[in-house]
């Protein structure tokens, strides 16, 4: 598999052709949809609708079975020359949601059908700018702006989703909230509160306004957070550091395909999604073959719920992925800041709402990490002489970055040279403040909802649960769900026999294999204490079910009441795991439609049919949740903070797999005075 990368504290990376091959055209069956794909994709929906709005365009996924039957075929390129390219499209025409499935291969609509269900598509950015700029022309709310001393040129608007709460007809409205700007970026720190304008997406026009109360716009002074604008005394306690990997990187991507160390996968951009990780494959050495470990995985749902009851905040329960892309709020990465110096960096296309392509560029970086840390160690002192030995930790990251709003999420797919794959959310950004006549908590008197980190300024409770699609197949698609409970055995003392051991207790393991989704329904910290998909028909020479582990982040479950209307839309949250068979149409935990939706097609509702999982092609799905009770060290922006889970092999292989890992080469340093 070739010699370990070459590392040193200090970095430089050039970067040739030969170690990287981009290509602008579709070249596997998973592969994102190319800039002329949908060029082709406006071209046939305009030709058959007028008047279209464009809200989701993507890879129609093809059948696990055929992207298997290619995967093995002796002749790739000529077979997938045939192989049918398709693309999913959602889109907005004469107020209503049509679903579209296109032929790209025969360039031809092969279903086109209005959806009649609950909910609304993805918000694209234009019709949120131009609802956001309707009420800087709209009388009344100048009048309110003037009434409280604001200057009209100083206001930024922006569109907020609102959720759904019984209502039976709606249509396809939002919210609109205000904020001052007047000599800072940071106007999220300056919200207009008491003012909300009602915005019909559809007419683009304002359908409701209100201005409920007065209260002080928080000052602009010290909310700022640009390098430029900060005064002494500066933190600079930290020299320059920077990295050097002689040799180039030890990874390589064709196309869409990266491989590295004992990995290969495919990563694709999806508008909705963001990164997709599929087709991810580890080598094993004493079987000489890569095996299969995840079929595909992606970030499935953010739901954000704000814990403010005010008229003005209520609604504030998004669906991130669903209400506004994740995909496509990515934003470019920005090198030796967002990804260090030896990292690669990957575009990513989506379309706009007239179906133009658009690209964000810098979308993904990948880059392999050493920080320091210890793959395997041991010291033997007892041996005369003694022996010391000790292998780096060197990892493959793939991150994105999306802003979604105020919050800046940072995505890394971590692949280990163990086996492991590790997936870290951080969170960063902007608080969602709420404008407030209090300048310090002595003052306080009711509810807040939050805490005062500012003068004026109250940081709102919330909560982020992200799922993800997690599809494993372990070895193979026919795989199984164990629940492994830790068990506490009393050693007998019976009929005055002396038990066999001083010992009074000691702890056993009690193996569960869930039958049906009902069984497979987890809140992590309620006793299961090893959560692994195994394959049960391959077993290792000693005679266990190969499979991988689930490591779960923090126990963080929602604490809302499970029939608020709020959480009936976010009820993937109300266990940290679930199990389904796999269903090509069940992508997204929170349903297709989300904005408005009843959440009567998400997750919660597709497992009330408890479909038997046992040794059947099953998807993970993992919700990991934080709770943010604000504090004044998030304001003016917040210091990351971050959560993780990781997938490990468990009786995968015969052995350490990184047993023969070599040590990383000395690298020399450069002398970069010369």
């Amino acid at each position: 598999m070739g010699d370990p990368p070459s590392f040193s504290i200090i970095i430089l990376f050039f970067l040739t052709s030969s170690h990287i091959l981009t290509l602008v055209i579709a070249t596997h069956p998973l592969d994102p949809l190319t800039p002329f794909e949908l060029t082709q994709v406006q071209t046939l929906v305009k030709k058959s609708h007028k008047n279209v709005t464009f809200h989701y365009v993507g890879l129609n996924d093809p059948p696990k079975s055929k992207v298997q039957s290619w995967l093995s075929s002796q002749n790739r390129r000529n077979n997938f020359l045939n192989y049918p390219r398709r693309a999913f499209v959602i889109a907005r025409t004469n107020s209503k949601t049509r679903e579209i499935t296109i032929d790209l291969s025969k360039n031809s609509i092969l279903n086109d059908k209005v959806y009649n269900g609950n909910g609304y598509p993805m918000l694209n950015n234009e019709e949120q700018t131009e609802a956001g700029e309707l009420p800087l022309k709209y009388a009344p709310f100048k009048a309110s702006i003037a009434k409280r001393g604001l200057n009209i040129s100083e206001v930024l608007c922006d569109a907020f989703t609102i959720g759904w709460y019984g209502e039976m007809n709606t249509k396809r409205v939002v919210a609109i909230m205000c904020y001052y700007i007047d000599g800072t970026v940071n106007f999220y720190m300056r919200p207009i509160e008491g003012v909300v304008v009602t915005v019909d997406l559809d007419e683009m026009k304002i359908v409701d306004y209100r201005d409920r109360l007065i209260v002080p716009v928080p000052k602009g002074g010290g909310t700022d957070y640009r390098e430029s604008k900060q005064n002494p005394p500066f933190d600079n306690g930290v020299k320059g550091v920077t990295i050097l990997q002689s040799g180039g990187p030890s990874f390589t991507i064709v196309g869409n395909n990266v491989r590295w160390a004992i990995w290969e996968f495919h990563l694709a951009f999806d508008m909705r999604a963001g990164p997709i990780i599929s087709l991810a494959s580890i080598y094993d050495h004493d079987k000489d073959k890569y095996r299969r470990v995840m079929y595909r995985g992606y970030i499935s749902e953010l739901f954000i719920p704000y814990q403010d009851l005010t008229e003005e905040w209520y609604f504030r329960t998004f669906l991130d992925a669903g209400d506004f892309g994740f995909g496509i709020c990515a934003v470019p990465l920005q090198p030796s800041k967002d990804c260090p110096e030896n990292a690669v960096f990957l575009d990513g296309y989506y379309t706009t709402r007239d179906g133009t392509p658009a690209k964000t560029e810098n979308v993904f970086c990948v880059f392999e990490r050493y920080a320091g840390d210890i793959m395997w160690r041991h010291s033997e002192t007892v041996l005369p002489g003694g022996t010391v030995e000790v292998r780096q930790d060197v990892t493959l990251v793939v991150r994105m970055v999306s802003t979604v709003g105020n919050y800046d999420y940072i995505i890394d797919w971590e692949f280990k040279q163990s086996g492991s794959i590790k997936v870290t959310v951080s969170l960063s950004g902007i608080l969602a403040v709420k404008a407030s006549k209090y300048t310090h908590k002595d003052q306080t008197q009711e509810e807040l909802y939050g805490t005062l980190v500012a003068e004026n300024t109250i940081g709102t409770r919330h909560d982020h649960f992200v799922n993800f699609h997690l599809d494993l197949d372990i070895d193979g698609r026919a795989n199984s769900f164990v629940k492994t409970h830790l068990k506490t055995k009393v050693v007998p003392n019976s009929d005055g026999i002396p038990p066999s051991s001083p010992r009074k207790s000691y702890w056993t393991v009690v193996n569960d294999v869930a039958k049906s989704e009902s069984d497979a329904k987890i809140r992590v910290g309620s006793g299961e204490t090893e959560l692994t998909v195994v394959n049960p028909n391959k077993k290792t020479k000693m005679g266990n079910d190969i499979g991988y582990r689930l490591i779960p982040g923090p126990a963080v479950g929602p604490m809302l009441l499970e029939d608020d209307h709020e959480q009936i839309r976010g009820a993937y949250s109300n266990y940290n795991v679930w199990v389904t068979p796999y269903n090509n149409s069940e992508k997204w935990g929170g349903g297709m439609f989300v904005d408005q939706s009843h959440g009567d097609d998400n997750l919660a509702q597709w497992t009330l049919r408890d479909r038997e999982i046992e040794n059947k092609d099953i998807v993970l799905w993992y919700t990991l949740g934080f709770h943010h009770v604000p504090v004044q060290e998030d304001f003016p922006i917040m210091p990351t903070l971050s959560g993780a889970f990781e997938l490990k092999p468990t009786n995968f292989f015969e052995r350490n797999p990184v047993l023969k890992v070599k040590s990383l080469k000395p690298t020399n340093w450069v002398n970069c005075s010369a």
